[in-house]
């Protein structure tokens, strides 16, 4: 949420901001709002406390039912848990179990529809995201999204050595709607200090390898990997999501 925050908070000059804690409190924002970020976060994205997931997915409901009825549409960027849970709440891939944790920062597949797409422009073809997450959406069904005129915009690494399906990583669902399985909020800076710590870079070399952890610092370290998809990803969105809605007005020359 830090890392959403201050990306926000980057474009304070347009827009204002609440934190609506869905999980903690049951609290899901009204129509009121012309764009909103949902977070990720740990557990299974199928399921929730019985409460709360039931709730976002009415939101969500609300949200594509208001932009089918409305030109002035609402915009929506989900980050990874809520990628997964949109995916499954609207029946558009599976969503399964990783056979390991997905943990560290990984190269991201742009598809030929993904190229041009707002929120990717400036990237590399594959870029580097961070990538924390114990399940996956895969094998897309191709009629439901056609359905919902969803496009695929990236997929997980290409592992050939590996005999199991890339994960879908990246979906646009309409032009105000869209999502990523990765975390483009990840702070470089901040996570590079914080796997810094003397316990927390044991911790990762005893579950995860020392070769990962010196790959992690590596692609920390480097402006053109994490640190380029955080000024590019949600600040992309948000620029077009702003340009939408508050067009600036048209000088008249003489």
């Amino acid at each position: 949420m830090r890392c959403i925050r201050e990306i926000v908070e980057q474009f304070s000059d347009s827009v204002e901001y609440e934190v609506f804690d869905v999980r903690a409190e049951h609290r899901l924002p009204n129509l009121d709002f012309d764009i909103y970020i949902s977070s990720g976060g740990p557990g299974d994205p199928r399921e929730g406390d019985g409460v709360w997931e039931d709730l976002w997915g009415q939101w969500l409901d609300s949200v594509l039912a208001y932009n089918a009825t409305h030109d002035r549409k609402k915009f929506v960027f989900f980050i990874c848990h809520s990628f997964q849970m949109a995916v499954h709440h609207l029946g558009m891939a599976e969503v399964t179990a990783r056979r390991s944790l997905s943990f560290g920062t990984f190269p991201m597949h742009v598809t030929e529809e993904g190229v041009d797409d707002p929120v990717f422009i400036g990237l590399d073809d594959p870029f580097t995201a961070a990538d924390f997450r114990r399940f996956q959406v895969i094998q897309p069904d191709e009629d439901r999204m056609t359905e919902l005129g969803a496009t695929i915009l990236a997929i997980e690494k290409d592992r050939p050595h590996v005999d199991l399906e890339r994960a879908t990583m990246a979906i646009r669902w309409t032009p105000e709607i869209v999502g990523t399985q990765f975390h483009p909020e990840a702070d470089a800076d901040g996570m590079l200090e914080h796997f810094s710590r003397p316990e927390i870079k044991a911790e990762v070399i005893a579950e995860h390898g020392r070769d990962k952890w010196i790959s992690l610092m590596a692609d920390l370290s480097d402006p053109a990997k994490i640190s380029h998809t955080h000024d590019t990803v949600i600040p992309g969105f948000l620029r077009r999501a702003i340009k939408v809605l508050a067009p600036e007005p048209e000088v008249a020359q003489g």
